[in-house]
């Protein structure tokens, strides 16, 4: 299953999404791709999503990139399911997309949340 974490840059995504992500002890078993992650080539073409089984969209912060990528996801079919922390506002908009939505409190809540979204997404 390859699933890619989509995100704004405008939060400390290596301390906050990818750290928990990469601690989690259940999660290596799937192929997670972290755009931002040091030594990844983030520069994914229009054809690049269409080849991913699901996104998840860490969507407490708003972000014209993470809006262009999450449209041609959904354009292509692609599963989105978006997660935001505790206590934040999302984009209405993002209702076209999906209608799967998470919130997460700390770094616990968010690696259970990841897990229980790709064991629902598995197929």
């Amino acid at each position: 299953m390859k699933i890619y974490i989509a995100h704004s840059r405008e939060f400390d995504y290596e301390k906050e999404l990818y750290w928990p992500i990469r601690a989690s002890k259940k999660l290596p078993q799937v192929d997670i791709i972290l755009p931002h992650e040091p030594g990844y080539d983030n520069r994914q073409d229009r054809d690049f999503y269409r080849h991913l089984d699901l996104i998840i969209a860490e969507v407490s912060y708003s972000a014209t990139g993470l809006g262009i990528e999450l449209g041609w996801a959904a354009d292509d079919h692609t599963p989105i399911v978006c997660i935001y922390q505790e206590g934040r506002k999302y984009s209405s908009s993002l209702h076209a997309i999906t209608d799967q939505f998470y919130e997460y409190a700390s770094n616990e809540e968010l690696q259970a949340t990841i897990e229980r979204i790709i064991v629902k997404n598995q197929y």
